[in-house]
């Protein structure tokens, strides 16, 4: 009986290719700008509550806290780990959502002007830069097809 060897599915050369793909969207100026900006309004969303005055509605402050730190979470590994981390924008877009509804559903009377308008403001812009981040492949790639089609049909 032969024997055969397989290289480990690391070298693949795919999924290298994927990887060096991912690397190089994660490193354009624009995939750094959406990560910062994102952690920015995630910060911005956890201390929401203390930052606009409205602290003492205890049942949106968590919510709001919670919901930021898992925004941050979601969108600050871009750089890190961009392909495993660029569909969870999609998670993150959710969030964003999430926050502009957040007055009204949660339990207790929250919804006044000082929570619905910080949440409003930051649920827009968060939902915004997480749509950003999951069209950056996407536009990186298409980019990138463009520029090789060209490239072969010079050769040709």
């Amino acid at each position: 009986m032969a024997s055969t060897h397989r290289a480990p599915i690391e070298e693949h050369p795919d999924l290298m290719e994927l990887r060096a793909r991912h690397d190089r969207a994660a490193a354009t100026p624009r995939a750094q700008m959406i990560e910062a900006l994102a952690l920015i309004t995630g910060l911005y969303l956890a201390a929401s509550p203390w930052i606009a005055g409205f602290n003492g509605f205890t049942t949106l402050a968590v919510t709001n806290l919670i919901a930021g730190i898992a925004y941050m979470l979601l969108l600050g590994g871009l750089g890190n780990s961009y392909e495993r981390t660029h569909s969870m924008a999609w998670a993150a877009a959710a969030i964003g959502i999430w926050t502009c509804v957040a007055p009204w559903v949660v339990a207790g009377d929250v919804a006044h002007t000082r929570s619905i308008t910080s949440n409003l403001i930051t649920g827009v812009i968060a939902t915004l830069l997480a749509l950003a981040a999951a069209s950056a492949a996407r536009d990186h790639d298409t980019r990138r097809s463009d520029t090789g089609r060209s490239a072969r049909g010079s050769m040709t």
